[in-house]
């Protein structure tokens, strides 16, 4: 199995998809990495020679940010933006949608599971109110 920049590539998998795997690297700049660098796209990994991988690793280093670096990045504008108080850094901090989207019926993979609230039947009510009387706290010792 190959690693590149941390990442462990699968051998049986085309070199174009593998490079996909590595964060900040979609399928256009794949594409567009194998050019510059004359590898075949349609290679697999275990096939990709040691020199093709020093070619593609330095395209890559001079070219663009990927892995770690990127995440750094991203991570700092973030914290900048809470920092200085931004809307959208306020939007962040609470878990909350920045870009303009509704959460009144959705927003639901970034406000998580929903929870309800305020709405109880008459025979849950009446429930909790008897557990609450049946267990008294526990005294203290004098």
């Amino acid at each position: 199995m190959a690693r590149l920049l941390g990442v462990t590539l699968p051998d049986n998998k085309k070199i174009d998809y593998a490079l996909t795997l590595l964060y900040g690297i979609g399928w256009t700049t794949s594409k567009q990495l194998l050019d510059k660098t004359g590898v075949s796209a349609t290679k697999r990994v275990s096939e990709v020679t040691e020199e093709e991988f020093k070619k593609i690793l330095a395209t890559l280093e001079k070219g663009q940010k990927v892995e770690g670096d990127l995440r750094e990045e991203l991570n700092g504008n973030i914290k900048r933006l809470r920092e200085i108080g931004s809307y959208r850094g306020m939007r962040h901090a609470h878990g909350l949608p920045s870009r303009g989207q509704r959460t009144r019926s959705n927003a639901r993979t970034k406000r998580g599971k929903r929870k309800t609230v305020g709405a109880l039947k008459k025979e849950a009510w009446a429930k909790m109110e008897q557990n609450k009387t049946a267990a008294p706290a526990p005294a203290g010792k004098k």
